[in-house]
């Protein structure tokens, strides 16, 4: 039987990737623990040294959680999702824009994603479906 609202999961994915991947799904429940300024803080520290995120390498970085872990593929499992999402694209040297907001219209509803190249990554909703709240993005690169 299949959960209403669950996100696809993709096909296989080579052991590596599985290994790396669920270490960062595990590493993503720890911090979705703390509290919203602690989360920030990790994140923010996390993202050194990493350049922008391609949406192509996000994107694959989302499939790979989805497919390692049915925690992150339903509604309430946004927030891991998101962290394990960005966490992956750090562990290839890349930092997509980790994103906390509301949507826009109603029902209130809290969410968190992760953008690249100005884009939501894999989001059933239009770039401006969603007001940010908190943001992480990549640091621009220092120019001399």
């Amino acid at each position: 039987m299949s959960t209403p609202g669950a996100l696809n999961r993709s096909g296989a994915l080579p052991v590596s990737r599985k290994v790396v991947a669920r270490f960062a799904v595990g590493l993503a429940h720890l911090i979705a623990r703390l509290s919203p300024r602690h989360i920030r803080t990790v994140m923010t520290l996390l993202r050194r040294g990493a350049a922008p995120a391609t949406h192509v390498n996000a994107k694959a970085a989302r499939d790979a959680v989805l497919a390692v872990s049915l925690a992150c593929t339903g509604p309430q499992g946004c927030l891991p999702r998101s962290l394990a999402t960005a966490l992956l694209c750090r562990m290839s040297g890349q930092w997509p824009v980790w994103c906390v907001g509301v949507r826009v219209l109603p029902p209130f509803g809290a969410h968190a994603w992760v953008e690249a190249e100005g884009r939501l990554v894999d989001e059933d909703a239009p770039d401006d479906y969603f007001q940010r709240l908190m943001t992480v993005p990549a640091l621009e690169p220092k120019r001399s």
